[in-house]
């Protein structure tokens, strides 16, 4: 029936209908917190049962805050605890603390590895060692060995469930195993082969080893893997070698050499998105980790050393403006088309640096090629600042009668948007080599130099050529 209705759809020149986000269903979340405030468990097991755990994250941000921990404790055992991880931050520990410590151990042993990392690593030292000190030793010993490692590393990312075969075992052998032991990932792509100290041959990837006869030894199969991750490779790194090679799941190891885990793609979905949030967020002077969900006095705090370094610049501009009062107490047209000059130049300074440090980032940008991308940038600069500063003349001379002020701006709109062109990507490049992050840093330098050199542009040729 399904299949007909869509191709129904489809001839009639419309796509299938979209299906009805659950949360927008009016009146689901108002039921939800009734069955809460009920007490009445098996209503809202028939309400969530068929939600998939990211419907559950959303609807536990809608809820009130109060009756988010209530939703997991009325569903005991039948609340998957991988909702957790979709959750913004600040709502999961806020919720992870509201809960019981037994609850959210109960919660987490069914976890993958990654999962129970990602939830834990955001709580107090104290609450994470109370939530680690009831677990199983083995399960214990295996997320604190993750949580050591550095934020943002392959080791804090990795699962640590794979299967791992030695060399002379049949493809036979290795079939029964995967079909016969409990215990193993839910999901995985390929058997891993490792000598007997658990340094890493090669893997096999699951077409292979299901094309390939039973007696074969693994060993005769496998593929040396070409892109292994060690546990400290940076987990933005690691995403580009994803991207870059079109792979779907990597072996991580150790100082040694030794299999410790495994990095899948839905993992490495996840770091692309937080690292191209950070890097947005970044651009417009927000913290990395604000959330809709935060706090009003956490907000404001982080966003005020952003405002704070552009009110100096403004002081600085404002400063540059004065050294020419004479000239704007003269002809009161300066002052009218004064921030022009400053704000197209600040545009295109913008437009210049969010390319710069995407190219930084994804490491298209490289001193290889710097040279090159340079020119091309001031090339894009001074075209563009011959083409407004013609425009610019004609309005000029249009509005105000008087040729000379046409020609004073848009001379000074080609020397502006010059210096936005190369102030937007040599910054991103020197902050880049300082290893400060130009994504968060290079704002602020951009427009200073827009704002001091468009104004000092124009009101200094336009000091010379009325004098």
């Amino acid at each position: 029936m399904r299949e007909e209705t869509d191709l129904a759809a489809s001839r009639s020149g419309r796509g299938p209908e979209p299906e009805v986000d659950p949360i927008d269903v009016p009146g689901f979340v108002e039921a939800i917190v009734g069955a809460i405030d009920a007490g009445d468990a098996d209503v809202l097991r028939g309400l969530v049962a068929d939600l998939h755990e990211s419907d559950v994250a959303r609807l536990l941000e809608a809820l009130p805050a109060s009756e988010r921990p209530r939703l997991i404790e009325l569903l005991g055992a039948d609340f998957d605890f991988t909702a957790l991880t979709e959750l913004d931050e600040t709502v999961r520990v806020q919720i992870l603390q509201g809960l019981s410590t037994q609850t959210v151990v109960e919660g987490m042993r069914d976890l993958d590895s990654d999962d129970a990392v990602y939830i834990l690593e955001d709580l107090d030292d104290d609450e994470k060692q109370a939530i680690l000190a009831q677990l199983p030793i083995p399960d214990r010993a295996t997320l604190q060995r993750s949580l050591d490692y550095p934020e943002e590393s392959a080791g804090r990312r990795m699962q640590t469930e794979f299967i791992a075969l030695p060399p002379f075992w049949t493809v036979g052998q290795a079939l029964d195993y995967i079909g016969e032991t409990e215990g193993l990932p839910e999901t995985f792509f390929e058997v891993f082969v490792v000598d007997p100290s658990y340094r890493l041959s090669g893997s096999v990837p699951l077409d292979r080893l299901l094309r390939t006869k039973r007696g074969v030894k693994l060993g005769e199969v496998l593929t040396p893997d070409r892109h292994v991750v060690n546990v400290t490779d940076d987990q933005e790194g690691v995403a580009r070698v994803f991207e870059r090679y079109n792979l779907i799941s990597a072996p991580v190891v150790d100082s040694g050499g030794r299999l410790v885990g495994v990095l899948t793609v839905d993992d490495i979905v996840d770091v692309i998105q937080e690292e191209a949030d950070e890097d947005l967020k970044a651009l417009g002077g927000v913290a990395s980790d604000e959330e809709l969900s935060d706090s009003f006095w956490y907000i404001a705090r982080s966003r005020f050393t952003w405002l704070f370094l552009n009110l100096i610049a403004a002081n600085l501009a404002s400063f540059v403006i004065s050294l020419f009062e004479g000239e704007l107490q003269k002809m009161v047209a300066l002052a009218v088309l004064m921030p022009i000059v400053a704000s197209q130049g600040g545009n295109a300074g913008t437009q210049t640096m969010t390319v710069a440090v995407r190219a930084l980032a994804t490491r298209e940008l490289r001193p290889s090629n710097a040279g090159r991308i340079i020119g091309r940038e001031l090339l894009v600069g001074l075209f563009n600042g011959v083409v407004f500063a013609v425009i610019m003349a004609v309005v000029v001379f249009a509005r105000f009668g008087v040729l000379d002020l046409g020609f004073v701006i848009a001379l000074a709109m080609i020397i502006n948007l010059v210096a936005a062109a190369l102030g937007g990507i040599l910054i991103p490049l020197a902050l880049d080599r300082l290893k400060v992050d130009p994504a968060v840093s290079s704002g602020p330098f951009v427009t200073t130099i827009t704002d001091v050199v468009g104004f000092f542009a124009f009101l200094g040729i336009a000091s010379l050529w009325f004098a």
